[in-house]
């Protein structure tokens, strides 16, 4: 294995003569003797084997390598300061790395716009973000793999705050026989067409949220699929009304005429794993989730 022959050191140095001018400005930057900022960046140019500085008047200039190489440098000593910060933060108790479980209910665009706040708050730690089902994110809280979870099921013994209020919609294609019915319907007609459910992501305690027990049900595995499923023609469902607002606007989604039960809502809080220790990062993260203002929507 190869190494370095130049340090980081030797290109600061080189960096701060272009920058400021001038061997006597750089070493008045620096605190240090002009003599051994000319020792340094002579020993880099040795290192090298290529000339990279030359004078013009009392200034002196990039030669074409050098151009190229301190450009390159700069890249280098960036990443050596973000490190170090870094290294700060991490001692001050900054994560390195979120974990956030999210229900895929949980409006994506609610969710973006606070990561997109987050980002240039984050001081460089990492988001792994994951997305479940229904008690996906019930056993995040529980089982401790995750640092923020966003859920509409709290298990006992956890608080959260509540973020956000979503309707779901009983509907089905235009087309679909239960509105060729042309009458209020009842959970026995439900019973006797096929519904589609979406698949709990939880491996432990399992839900089949809004099944009517209808003897002829498919179950899909992503909300989205559901949707495009229903609006295919293929099936009834309650969908999150956010998710298809322009389907219902444009009639290719329709409301079924339920007597009852055609609509519910669902409540979905913020909840931290670990709510007495919580890092900053996650603290602060979690703060802009709560101060997040719902993206319109019909409800």
């Amino acid at each position: 294995m190869s190494y370095p022959k130049s340090t980081l050191e030797q290109w600061r140095v080189l960096r701060a003569v272009v920058d400021y001018g001038g061997f006597a400005q750089a070493a008045e930057a620096l605190h240090r003797s002009q003599s051994s900022v000319s020792y340094a960046v002579q020993k880099l140019q040795e290192q090298l084997g290529t000339r990279l500085l030359h004078i013009v008047g009392r200034k002196a200039e990039l030669t074409e390598a050098g151009k190229v190489l301190l450009r390159q440098s700069r890249l280098l000593l960036d990443t050596a300061n973000e490190l170090e910060e870094m290294a700060q933060m991490m001692t001050s108790g900054w994560e390195s790395e979120i974990h956030l479980v999210v229900d895929a209910a949980y409006p994506t665009c609610d969710l973006i716009d606070v990561l997109k706040q987050f980002e240039p708050l984050s001081q460089g730690t990492r988001v792994q973000l994951k997305e479940v089902v229904l008690s996906g994110a019930e056993e995040a809280l529980q089982n401790g793999s995750a640092d923020l979870v966003i859920t509409a099921f709290m298990p006992q013994g956890f608080l959260g705050d509540l973020l956000t209020e979503i309707d779901f919609l009983a509907v089905a294609h235009p087309d679909h026989p239960l509105h060729h019915l042309e009458r209020e319907l009842l959970a026995r007609d439900l019973q006797q067409a096929l519904q589609v459910v979406i698949s709990d992501s939880g491996a432990i305690h399992q839900r089949d949220v809004g099944w009517q027990s209808a003897e002829h049900r498919w179950t899909v595995s992503k909300i989205e699929t559901a949707v495009e499923t229903i609006h295919r023609g293929l099936g009834f469902a309650w969908l999150p009304v956010h998710l298809i607002e322009k389907q219902l606007q444009n009639g290719e989604l329709k409301p079924l005429p339920l007597r009852e039960g055609q609509r519910y809502q669902a409540q979905f809080y913020l909840v931290k794993t670990r709510p007495n220790q919580p890092g900053p990062a996650a603290e602060r993260l979690a703060e802009l989730f709560k101060q997040r203002y719902p993206c319109p929507r019909q409800v």
